[in-house]
């Protein structure tokens, strides 16, 4: 398991469609990807999320675009006339993320496209772990290429992170296991809930993929210029969170299924 590293070899235009601004590039190794910025407003923890849900995703089977890193030499957009994107190019100088490039997608659109049962049962239950709060009817963050349902767009998801602090102020393991048993109650707008099927079907198929073992190397997969404080440190706290989150019983998957039943 590892992500390709590419250099970003022009930069084509940027996606004003999302706060953070991300930019349409191509790379060396002849693809097209969307940069998220390691200077974007949300700052690197968005780019933590994208790659750890992204590659949980990954790891369950679920059609997620091929991340990168990218090498970003800021003299691209010398000549972009937008001084925020210019700025942006600045303080993104180094290793970001890249995200192939879906050309012709359309975004997902509730009664039009019809998602498979147990496939819109195992997006819930995904978005339920990684406690992603960007998947409802106003902002789905879903797309449809190649008559095929991708996922996109996770820097919003793994919320617990943005409470965690650096250094010895950080949180104990122990702690870390309470809050990553906490239940999840925004999965009730996920916009693919009325049409999953059983919840706790999907949770028996999805959760003994996500071995330590497997949480460790995905985790691995983030560079160390992204995590706060001490690299090992904070690598595992996200293990012990995921972890936790895992163990038995899961309440995330029972909430889940019980938001569901409540729209039958």
């Amino acid at each position: 398991m590892g992500l390709r590293t590419v250099a970003a070899t022009r930069y084509v235009t940027p996606l004003r469609e999302g706060g953070s601004l991300p930019a349409i590039v191509e790379a060396d190794d002849s693809g097209t990807y969307v940069l998220k910025f390691r200077g974007a407003g949300q700052g690197p923890k968005a780019l933590v999320a994208e790659v750890i849900a992204g590659e949980i995703a990954r790891v369950l089977g679920l059609p997620v675009p091929q991340l990168v890193l990218i090498e970003l030499d800021p003299v691209l957009g010398r000549n972009e006339p937008d001084y925020e994107i210019r700025s942006l190019l600045r303080g993104s100088a180094g290793t970001n993320l890249g995200v192939d490039y879906l050309p012709g997608s359309l975004a997902f659109e509730p009664g039009l496209i019809a998602v498979e049962s147990s496939l819109a049962a195992k997006v819930v239950w995904f978005d339920a772990l990684v406690a992603n709060v960007d998947r409802t009817a106003r902002n789905t963050n879903l797309l449809w290429w190649h008559r095929q349902l991708y996922l996109i767009d996770h820097g919003a998801a793994l919320v617990f992170h943005h409470e965690w602090t650096d250094g010895a102020g950080g949180p104990a393991g122990d702690d870390i296991a309470a809050r990553a048993r906490q239940p999840f109650s925004r999965i009730r707008d996920h916009v693919l809930l009325q049409m999953a099927s059983d919840v706790l079907v999907a949770d028996e198929e999805l959760a003994p993929r996500l071995t330590e073992s497997v949480l460790r190397d995905i985790v691995g997969l983030v560079p160390d210029g992204w995590l706060e404080g001490d690299p090992v440190v904070a690598r595992e706290r996200y293990v012990t969170h995921f972890k936790a989150r895992l163990s038995g019983p899961r309440t995330f998957a029972e909430d889940a299924e019980h938001a569901r039943q409540a729209l039958i």
